[in-house]
């Protein structure tokens, strides 16, 4: 036995680090999507029109700093519009007029949910919901209407007829 692992020891090296990195990935998963915490905090609900890349574990910050995460996301039948359930952080208590946008971390960067605190005295409580809400941008989108409309030609130039040479 002896023999055989010392003529195949770099195989026995390779095959431990491939271990490790498998072990490395399912923990960073398992921390990632935040699965096995115990929420901590309170719920409030909040609609959207579009939550492109959102979903339960994503990052709910405020002025950049994680103060929660989505819980639970749904459609709503009636208004078809996404409903998520925000988890808030238990010492955090937001006023009534605060909103909530989709927004990302820069053109390749993740989605999170961006809170943004109002101004009023009456704070949200557990299971209210935030009214003031911005869903997430079509980046595709705009990028397609910006590339098909930069090979136009001025609406004038298209309609005024050529000019006929001089005799």
């Amino acid at each position: 036995m002896r023999a055989l692992f010392k003529d195949n020891i770099v195989e026995a090296l390779v095959g431990l680090i491939v271990v490790l990195v498998a072990i490395g990935f399912v923990s960073l998963a398992y921390s990632r999507t935040q699965a096995g915490n115990a929420a901590d905090g309170y719920v409030l609900k909040a609609r959207f029109t579009n939550v492109a890349g959102v979903s339960p574990g994503t990052d709910v910050r405020m002025a950049g700093i994680k103060v929660g995460k989505v819980a639970r996301q749904s459609l709503d039948p009636a208004s078809f519009q996404a409903v998520l359930d925000i988890n808030i952080d238990k010492g955090l208590q937001l006023p009534i007029d605060s909103s909530a946008a989709v927004t990302t971390e820069g053109i390749l960067g993740g989605t999170f949910i961006a809170l943004t605190p109002g101004g009023e005295t009456v704070m949200l409580k557990p299971g209210e919901e935030i009214v003031e809400t911005s869903g997430a941008t079509d980046l595709m989108a705009l990028i397609g209407g910006f590339v098909n409309k930069s090979g136009d030609k001025p609406a004038d130039a298209a309609a005024a007829p050529a000019a006929e040479p001089a005799q």
